[in-house]
């Protein structure tokens, strides 16, 4: 691809039927726990992207064995019951983020030692609460560059996760410790902030079968729980594996272990909402097929946002629809998006198109992602002309007409996507480096390129 995407402006509004590959995070929850099931396991509808071949690759350098029919977009992994293949060996997780803490997390509990690298962009991204924990739990880490950072040498704790007393490791000033239980069911307590990423609380909920005696997770961050959070606990529900949440504490009973044969893995909503961001401003209709309102991820709540803003929402039979307003004039909002934050940057792309202020709130944590998302958000937005607010935690965007500019994507494929959108109504909207979409949707622009050209 090109290394600048000129976004063609369209005439007419579209009316487009899609489909959009399998959700990222979905796949490398579920690649995890295939490979911690017991015996084999086939995914159908695997995302095959950036992301997803570092998870992948890194599983078989493991010594999994995993049978891959990309074009099918199956994978069958051989599981093998907790325990990894390779007792030694390097991993690359490149800049995929569910790959360095799930991957890490599952290293760092095992019995061998291993080699973690990753992108320069990963390399910057935070790592230290899940470090700790590990460290708490008995593991050793070697720093290869930066600490608390990746790269990282690492040897499991196996060893020290069977125990006959409640362990107090690394329990912060002032929180409980644990209480005294028998010998026979003593779990593993951690101490867990999550206020950077939920990934950790995911990354080590995932490997709790690892835990022969069973985890409790009490979360010492102000956020406990989360829509990710709510994914890893439903899915390993469906693995065969239950999760009990009380007063911030987390706990999987000992014993578990995964048993599926198959799972089917649901489009990514992330990606459908693009599509339904494009319907929204030019008064035109999108369907994603496949996408349900009964799907488990977060950013299914921005259909509610896009039907306050004055747009139709239908699930039809198979998929949901959006139909924008004839005039492409949307309805200002005030929003807290903490709960579904990938959208944030969609919402601040179309906000320009608003008859009055969109303002987007509690999404701090978005700086520390695959860029700065909310300086990302306001630098690209005053590259185009629109006035817009600043704040620490979100955004306040004004309506306007966008201008002729090119939009610098910080190598983050969501940056890329997002901002495609204000190209469909305005004219002279460029995107830098257009292959960083290959993260999570590789033929995104080849897929815009046949839409726009149908009309």
């Amino acid at each position: 691809m090109n290394e600048v995407y000129e976004v063609k402006k369209i005439a007419n509004p579209p009316h487009w039927t899609v489909e959009v590959p399998g959700s990222k995070s979905i796949t490398n929850r579920a690649l995890l726990m295939a490979a911690l099931a017991d015996g084999p396991v086939r995914l159908e509808g695997v995302l095959f992207s950036d992301d997803s071949r570092c998870f992948l690759q890194s599983l078989e350098r493991l010594g999994f064995h995993l049978d891959i029919c990309e074009k099918e977009r199956i994978v069958t992994v051989e599981g093998c019951g907790g325990r990894i293949p390779g007792a030694e060996g390097e991993i690359y997780v490149g800049s995929a983020g569910t790959a360095a803490r799930f991957l890490t997390a599952m290293l760092g509990v095992s019995a061998g030692t291993y080699r973690i690298l990753a992108s320069e962009q990963m390399q910057k991204r935070p790592m230290r609460p899940l470090f700790e924990a590990l460290l708490a739990l008995g593991a050793q880490i070697q720093w290869l560059g930066e600490e608390w950072h990746l790269p990282v040498g690492i040897t499991g704790a196996a060893a020290g996760l069977s125990w006959g007393k409640p362990d107090v490791t690394g329990v912060p000033e002032g929180q409980p410790e644990p209480t005294e239980m028998p010998e026979a069911a003593v779990e593993k307590q951690l101490y867990l902030d999550i206020s950077e990423s939920t990934q950790f609380l995911s990354g080590f909920l995932l490997i709790a079968p690892m835990f022969p005696q069973g985890l409790r997770i009490r979360i010492t961050s102000e956020k406990k729980d989360g829509s990710y959070i709510r994914i890893t606990r439903a899915m390993m529900r469906e693995f065969g594996v239950s999760v009990e949440f009380s007063e911030g504490e987390y706990r999987i009973a000992p014993g578990a272990s995964y048993s599926r044969s198959s799972y089917q893995i649901e489009p990514d909503v992330s990606a459908a909402c693009y599509f339904y961001g494009a319907a929204a401003i030019t008064g035109g209709y999108a369907k994603v097929k496949h996408v349900f309102y009964d799907s488990t991820q977060g950013d299914i709540k921005f259909l509610d946002v896009l039907r306050r803003m004055g747009c139709q929402v239908c699930e039809e039979a198979d998929g949901i629809s959006v139909t924008g307003s004839k005039s492409g004039c949307l309805q200002g909002i005030a929003v807290d998006m903490n709960d579904f934050s990938d959208q944030a940057l969609t919402l601040a792309a179309i906000a320009p198109f608003a008859d009055t202020p969109v303002e987007i709130r509690h999404i701090a944590h978005i700086r520390q992602q695959e860029s700065d998302r909310i300086h990302a958000i306001v630098t690209n937005l005053k590259r185009m002309g629109i006035s817009c607010e600043e704040y620490e935690d979100g955004v306040k965007i004004y309506p306007g007409q966008p201008q002729t500019c090119r939009i610098d994507t910080y190598e983050d494929h969501r940056v890329a996507m997002a901002f495609s959108l204000p190209g469909l109504r305005a004219d002279g909207i460029s995107i830098k480096n257009p292959g960083c979409c290959r993260k999570t949707f590789e033929n995104y622009f080849e897929l815009l390129d046949e839409l726009t050209a149908s009309l």
